[in-house]
């Protein structure tokens, strides 16, 4: 039942790509976010009450770093995603993220002194060139002529939040428990997107969102956050980070076949093989 989870836990947040691409028809980036964490901040609020008896007390520091935490991997890393997924398709992006794994093992070599193996280092050349596969269409020509575009700039965004968040999160996790850390890290960033989700409309804006619209914020907040999340620290508690870490990889395949799906996006040869390399380089950089 773990690797079933796990597994399934990656095709979820596989669709959580799709889901956003929806949602960016009829939303703005920063009400949608907010809507997502509103969602996934009840769903864990009532989870950690379940399972641990309720959110621990906070010590300064510890507050410190939660807020760290959701001003990061929630605020800035969602406001990233959404506004990524408004300008390119779900299968691009979800290729970009996938870079998650090799930001955290750069920044974890830089912050912690932890070591980069020549395989590791393959890792993360195969996949620097597969995403560059991707986002050149196959052409060097194409991206010396057009460069980055803003969509993969946000999304590279989100690589950089998140390898905030993971990094800070490995500290704060020494003392809290995981489900707790996201938990507290959900409440402060769904607080901070609050504000500038308001500017945009929000309250006027609640009842002229589509069903479509809301049925993709509540697979993001319920399915994507809350679900995901605690089958994803089941699986680590059960066969530990490295083993279920691979079940990641599988997340941008996930996506790519699942936006040719449902939002018939093209699966051209380029994307294809520059999956492969992404994918590839990832399991390598995760290799012990």
């Amino acid at each position: 039942m773990v690797y079933l989870k796990l597994a399934l836990t990656a095709v979820i947040w596989g669709g959580t790509f799709i889901a956003g691409r929806v949602v960016m028809q009829s939303m703005e980036p920063f009400s949608a976010a907010f809507c997502r964490f509103a969602i996934a901040s009840f769903c864990l609020f009532f989870l950690t009450r379940q399972l641990e008896g309720g959110l621990p007390k906070l010590k300064l520091y510890q507050f410190v770093q939660v807020t760290l935490l959701g001003l990061t991997g929630i605020f800035i890393y969602n406001v990233c995603f959404f506004w990524g997924l408004k300008l390119i398709t779900a299968s691009r992006a979800a290729l970009i993220i996938a870079l998650n794994p090799i930001a955290i093992a750069i920044g974890s070599a830089v912050v912690f002194g932890e070591r980069l193996t020549p395989l590791k280092l393959l890792g993360i050349v195969t996949s620097l060139l597969g995403v560059v596969v991707v986002i050149a269409r196959g052409s060097l020509t194409v991206l010396f002529a057009s460069g980055l575009g803003w969509g993969e700039v946000f999304l590279f965004g989100c690589v950089l939040s998140w390898c905030a968040f993971t990094l800070i999160g490995k500290q704060t996790m020494q003392v809290l428990s995981p489900l707790a850390t996201t938990t507290y890290a959900c409440l402060i960033g769904g607080i901070a997107l609050l504000f500038p989700a308001l500017g945009e409309g929000l309250m006027g804006e609640l009842t002229q969102f589509s069903l479509v619209a809301w049925l993709g914020i509540l697979y993001l907040g319920f399915f994507g956050s809350a679900v995901g999340f605690s089958w994803y620290y089941e699986g680590l508690k059960a066969i530990g980070p490295a083993r279920a870490s691979i079940f990641i990889n599988l997340v941008p395949v996930s996506a790519v076949l699942l936006a040719a799906l449902l939002l018939d996006e093209e699966l051209t040869p380029t994307l294809i093989a520059g999956g492969a390399l992404v994918v590839t380089g990832v399991f390598l950089t995760n290799r012990k």
